[in-house]
């Protein structure tokens, strides 16, 4: 049987999310803009799923916005906010480890004209709240940062910086990618401070191609695209009605288990870094006050993708990285000051509910045979 270490990347979905897809496209599969009964009927549905999802968040179902996915959710937040406040502002700050669909993004912006700050951690790899509130200013229209970050699960200071900006700065818009966060740290919008805030279906076992963005009552968003009233005229087009409601589902069964499984995946971490350390060359580039989900070493003279093909070949899989850079080189370990040898031999492990102590046997055992067989060649 597979050993699967890669949650950071997907989720396998709950089956009460798969049951929610198919009883939606068999059942309420109508238009939920379309006026008649069964138009109505998948309104509801749609409803249902955007009150779960505000509940978890504690803000209206108003402020929940449908996306494609969290990419599209901080594309939407940041070109959407910087068209509407950066003509005046056109300064943005933001961290030097975001996710590629926030730094990509604050890259455009900047070939567009914008002045960006990027703040990078101290040499101990942790970030320094002043470092980002000392960089907003009168011209600043938007803040960007990231609670947990995906590659090594360090959480960045979010609350104390948005917090502080908020009462300094009280029209600078504030942006969080909670997708690491969502479900499995409190995520709650009034004690984040934040106006906009990304999440993602497919990292808490929801189906793929379902995100949300949360937009706090009386922020302007100049929209993406055009074409109809959908989402408030945001993020217009049909909605994906059986993703939406996998991603209430999903929601709905991971909510109420927050804390016990945060108990459990840092009992999880604490005994992989345990049997990590009794294996030798190893270094651990993850943070012990990180998130719990997460753990990146790196397998000193092994590149990550030999060691990551010699354990998918035990039936184990994990990652070299996040998902989205498709095995490119990290920049997020560079920023931390990681080595270039170590970053070449990073692997990231994620857990998820269904991780277990025997999961994590199998992939020591496998690493320390990979080592024996690897490193060599």
């Amino acid at each position: 049987m597979a050993v699967y270490l890669d949650n950071a990347a997907t989720t396998k979905p709950f089956p009460e999310v798969v049951d929610a897809v198919v009883k939606s496209m068999t059942h309420t599969y109508a238009n939920p803009s379309s006026l008649h009964r069964a138009g109505l009927d998948a309104q509801l549905v749609m409803d249902e799923a955007r009150k779960t999802i505000a509940d978890a968040l504690g803000c209206e179902p108003g402020c929940i916005l449908f996306t494609s996915g969290a990419t599209e959710s901080s594309n939407l937040a940041l070109r959407g906010a910087a068209a509407a406040y950066g003509k005046r502002r056109p300064h943005i700050v933001t961290s030097a480890v975001e996710h590629a669909s926030v730094r990509s993004t604050v890259d455009a912006l900047e070939s567009q004209g914008f002045r960006v700050t990027r703040i990078r951690p101290n040499e101990n790899g942790e970030f320094d709240a002043a470092d980002f509130i000392d960089a907003v200013g009168e011209d600043t229209c938007l803040i960007s940062m990231m609670m947990a970050e995906n590659e090594t699960g360090r959480i960045l200071p979010v609350q104390k910086v948005f917090r502080i900006i908020k009462k300094r700065f009280p029209e600078v818009i504030t942006h969080c990618d909670a997708v690491q966060a969502f479900m499995k740290l409190p995520v709650r919008v009034n004690d984040l401070h934040a106006d906009l805030i990304s999440i993602s279906a497919h990292k808490i076992h929801g189906p793929k191609g379902v995100g949300a963005l949360y937009v706090r009552r009386g922020v302007r968003l100049i929209p993406l695209v055009t074409g109809g009233k959908q989402e408030k005229s945001i993020r217009p087009g049909t909605e994906a009605l059986p993703l939406i409601a996998g991603f209430g589902a999903a929601v709905k069964c991971m909510q109420p288990t927050i804390a016990q499984r945060y108990e459990k995946a840092e009992a999880l971490k604490h005994f992989l870094l345990d049997r990590l350390h009794e294996i030798k060359d190893i270094h651990i580039n993850s943070s012990e006050q990180g998130s719990s989900y997460i753990v990146n070493f790196s397998v000193k003279g092994i590149r990550s993708e030999i060691m990551l093909h010699f354990l998918e070949s035990k039936g184990i899989y994990v990652s070299s990285g996040s998902a989205c850079s498709k095995g490119a080189k990290s920049g997020v370990l560079a920023a931390y000051g990681v080595s270039d040898d170590h970053a070449d031999s990073a692997l990231r492990i994620s857990f998820s509910c269904e991780t277990t102590e025997e999961d994590l046997i199998a992939l020591t055992d496998a690493v320390a045979q990979g080592q024996a067989q690897l490193i060599h060649k």
